[in-house]
């Protein structure tokens, strides 16, 4: 009985040494509990191997600052520490990694208000809810089920927010300094509830919450607005891209059909007259007219069923076609298998890459050809995009050109290629072979699952 006794007082009384010893499960609970918030809400992709290293790794980072650090400067350690901590172990963007500390502390102070508030009514100041093991812990727990309550019903109504991989750089620029400011407030809130709660009016603090939520409702709504407006923007472009393409169809057509009977006749013409050298001369430039409508027959959004994708194959066609490099493009899978493997935004960033080059290579050359391939090799369970070209420089180091500064264009840094390397060697799912021969530059990109 006087155990229970002991235990009981020591539980129910200012003890902040005890508080940060009972705490160190719940630091790797804390863990848990915001990431699954976090990546179900952002719809963020990563393994169960990444997780569990995330939940060990941050709970025991989390159970250091909280032994070693005062509640004043803890918040700003984790702002810094948080972020980049779901950025290398949950592999998660930088806006998405930034974003997901955001979310969950505007939950978290949301709730730590009125779990303030609600202790404030029975007597009990935000000192005592910090120090007294039992109160702490007991809100903590109540904040942790709401949290996961959330999870459940984010899940539930299959609420997610997943638009923020194609910002323009402009707009990416302001949704960090947007970050910035909501970190400032976020921090002097903390301040706020942690120190001052039990000195303001109730009326005050409850007035206080509810400026809070609408202040970031509000935000989080304009962030929202901006990405809808930036992917409307990317489906106008694509969409006249599709104009483009249909007129410059429609118009082959109809000339195809206003010359086919004096086709007929040339051909006719060289039959009759045994001409089959010239015959074969007719029957390439015929072939070179004909595949290139093919190649525009190809170059549509329901074979390139990708938006972003068919996007930049369409920019990319057309800067071709300008140069008169022909492009041949060859599709035989559904391209949204990609974004299952990689993030979009890598996967149009090394294509935009690969595809420059091939450009800038072939434009040199007498005969200007660039074959673009998207396949599927089912025995490996692996996509491959596969970009030849033809090339003037047959001297060309395949190992030097990934070199940072190693470039053969005027007025060019040379980063390009250094680039892909760069997100290369970041996933271990993707590789990339350089190889040439006498006529075509091959880049050969392999996705695996």
């Amino acid at each position: 009985m006087n155990t229970l006794q002991a235990i009981w007082t020591a539980l129910t009384t200012p003890n902040e040494m005890l508080t940060k010893i009972l705490f160190i499960p719940i630091n790797f609970l804390d863990a848990f509990v915001c990431m699954l918030f976090f990546t179900t809400i952002l719809n963020i992709q990563t393994t169960r191997k990444r997780k569990i290293l995330y939940v060990l790794i941050y709970g025991l980072i989390g159970t250091i600052i909280s032994t070693n650090i005062s509640s004043s400067y803890k918040l700003f350690v984790l702002f810094i520490i948080w972020p980049v901590t779901i950025f290398f172990l949950l592999k998660a963007s930088i806006l998405k990694s930034i974003l997901s500390v955001i979310l969950t502390l505007i939950v978290t102070s949301i709730l730590e208000s009125i779990i303030i508030n609600i202790f404030l009514f029975f007597g009990i100041n935000s000192q005592n809810l910090v120090v007294i093991p039992l109160y702490r812990i007991c809100s903590v727990l109540f904040i942790y089920f709401i949290i996961f309550l959330l999870c459940k019903l984010v899940l539930y109504f299959r609420i997610n927010i997943n638009i923020f991989e194609n910002l323009s750089k402009k707009n990416r620029f302001l949704l960090f300094f947007s970050m910035f400011l909501i970190i400032l407030v976020l921090s002097l809130q903390f301040y706020l509830i942690i120190f001052y709660s039990n000195v303001m009016p109730l009326l005050v603090s409850c007035i206080n919450i509810l400026m809070l939520v609408i202040y970031f409702s509000i935000s989080i709504y304009n962030i929202i607005n901006i990405s809808k407006l930036e992917i409307t923007k990317l489906d106008l472009e694509n969409a006249n891209n599709t104009i483009q393409t249909l007129t410059i169809l429609h118009d082959q057509v109809r000339s195809f059909k206003h010359d086919f009977d004096n086709m007929v006749n040339s051909i006719g013409g060289y039959v009759v007259n045994e001409d089959i050298k010239g015959l074969k001369k007719y029957y390439n430039g015929l072939l070179e007219e004909c595949n290139k409508t093919n190649n525009l027959y190809a170059l549509s959004p329901k074979v390139i069923n990708h938006p972003a994708i068919y996007h930049l194959l369409a920019t990319k066609y057309f800067e071709a076609d300008k140069l008169d490099v022909q492009i041949n493009l060859n599709v035989f899978l559904n391209l949204n298998e990609i974004e299952e493997r990689m993030k979009i935004y890598d996967f149009t960033r090394i294509l935009g890459i690969l595809l420059d080059n091939a450009i800038d290579a072939a434009k040199e050359c007498d005969e200007k050809i660039l074959n673009v391939t998207f396949r599927k090799e089912i025995s490996n369970n692996m996509i491959l995009v596969i970009i030849q070209n033809t090339y003037l420089n047959k001297d060309v180091n395949t190992e030097e050109i990934f070199q940072k500064g190693i470039t053969s264009k005027e007025n060019h840094g040379g980063l390009g290629l250094w680039k892909v390397r760069q997100i290369l060697m970041k996933n271990n799912n993707l590789n990339l072979f350089t190889t040439k021969a006498d006529t075509l530059f091959t880049q050969q990109f392999e996705i695996y699952k």
